[in-house]
């Protein structure tokens, strides 16, 4: 076993719990998870955190990098460096947004090619399942995409409609004649062209537009579906907590359904707030805070399978005060783990339940089997936390490339002093290194 690196703190979450430990690291992989006081072997590098916890690289498989198309929104260089910043080792791209979208082979080589050299973190990429792009399906999950994103609401561009039922089941069909995975942006139309429409700056008529039944119709209508086709769904970014006790349901019967929620949903509430504070827009939207209660209580009982950030960024001039208009979307690759870690511990939940969230579940969704867990084998993918240290947001010390946030002037829990990858510190206090992140493929 030739160990270059090891790394030791008194609190190390492992799959077994969290203890003190020692870290080997061997060319990149974790090799051993030995004693605290283990001896150094010759020759490695001892990097000792103190009272710091070692958590594995969180993993995070719902982000909006933009690039190429929309740059000005993001890119791969500012969106994988937040990610670093934030303890992320390793994130998913989101098939639209960009220019192209991912929704055929050439497309994805044209985004790869285009991360290849900026890319600070590892990154993948997911599909996407158009009305008119079924042919393609079976190629891009060759090429290694991991699934295939659609919506069954209008997406927000013009390049990337939306599946009705009928296309959805088509698509379904396909994807799961070959066991894929498809994620599905839950909102029903119909359910949304009902509800009132009303241009301005308050939040309540936002929120009235996109009602909760939008999301549970579009949720049981899925998950007909799965069942009738014994397809892989998975639900994105899910607001309403009266969909939980059908999905609470579906999995104790065998449907094939996981869950996600975003940590906009889990800390944010609607009451709190202000008229014309768009850069609290997001759809599905930010919801009451008994609704917030019920979302945690969904992640308690595994419902909710996974958090990961859909970080969704705009430029500036996008972000108008009136709701009905500005783009939605929020910014939080940087903060997902100090803000849910603030959550969590006010509501009795210890850093292993993070890591579950944040780590080991989205490792698990994309199958990625190198991540999501601190044993040996594993990538040597590293977040080091100081949980009891405080700071407040200041939006001019994030990453991303436009600096809009709606946590801005929040003090939060939890302070990532450290990134590693593949055993190197990619992320110091706030430095960070020349980009070192691989492309990843699905199995790979």
């Amino acid at each position: 076993m030739d160990v270059n690196l090891v790394l030791r703190s008194t609190r190390v979450i492992t799959p077994e719990g969290t203890r003190p430990a020692s870290i080997a690291v061997s060319g990149g992989t974790i090799a051993a998870v030995l004693p605290y006081d283990a001896e150094v072997p010759a020759g490695a590098r001892l990097e000792d955190v103190g009272d710091d916890v070692v958590l594995p690289g969180l993993v995070d498989t719902h982000v909006h990098v933009n690039d190429p198309g929309r740059t000005e929104w993001e890119g791969f260089w500012t969106a994988t460096r937040a990610a670093a910043a934030g303890g992320i080792t390793t994130l998913l791209d989101m098939p639209l947004n960009s220019l192209p979208p991912t929704t055929t082979v050439e497309n994805l080589h044209v985004k790869q090619e285009v991360a290849r050299a900026k890319a600070h973190v590892d990154v993948g990429f997911w599909g996407g399942a158009l009305p008119d792009n079924v042919k393609d399906l079976r190629p891009l999950h060759d090429a290694g995409v991991f699934g295939f994103k659609c919506f069954l609401s209008p997406s927000g561009v013009e390049e990337f409609p939306e599946l009705d039922q009928e296309q959805l089941a088509t698509s379904l069909a396909e994807i799961s004649g070959f066991d894929g995975l498809m994620i599905v942006h839950a909102e029903d139309p119909h359910h949304l062209a009902a509800a009132p429409q009303r241009s301005g700056e308050a939040y309540a008529d936002f929120l009235a537009s996109r009602p909760r039944d939008a999301e549970n119709t579009a949720i049981e209508n899925l998950i007909n579906q799965a069942r009738r086709l014994n397809a892989r769904v998975h639900v994105l970014h899910l607001s309403s907590s009266d969909a939980l006790p059908v999905l609470a349901a579906a999995k104790a019967e065998g449907v094939k359904v996981t869950v996600e929620s975003c940590p906009h949903f889990l800390t944010l509430t609607a009451e709190e707030i202000p008229d014309g504070a768009t850069e609290f827009k997001c759809c599905p939207p930010i919801r009451e805070a008994v609704n917030q209660d019920a979302l945690w209580q969904g992640l308690a009982d595994g419902t909710i399978d996974c958090i990961v950030s859909d970080h969704s960024p705009s430029t500036t001039d996008l972000k108008t005060p009136d709701f009905a208009s500005a783009w939605g979307g929020i910014s939080s690759l940087q903060l997902g783990l100090p803000a849910i870690w603030t959550e969590a511990r006010r509501r009795g939940f210890d850093l292993t339940d993070v890591v579950r969230w944040m780590s080991e579940g989205p490792a698990r969704l994309a199958g990625l089997t190198r991540k999501g867990a601190i044993e040996a084998g594993r990538d040597a993918d590293f977040a080091v936390l100081d949980p009891e240290a405080t700071f407040t947001v200041d939006p001019a010390e994030l990453q991303h490339r436009n600096r809009i946030t709606a946590y801005a002037g929040k003090t939060l829990n939890g302070v990532v002093t450290s990134t590693w990858l593949r055993g190197e510190r990619i992320a110091d206090h706030g430095t960070l290194a020349e980009p070192s992140g691989r492309l990843l493929e699905r199995n790979n």
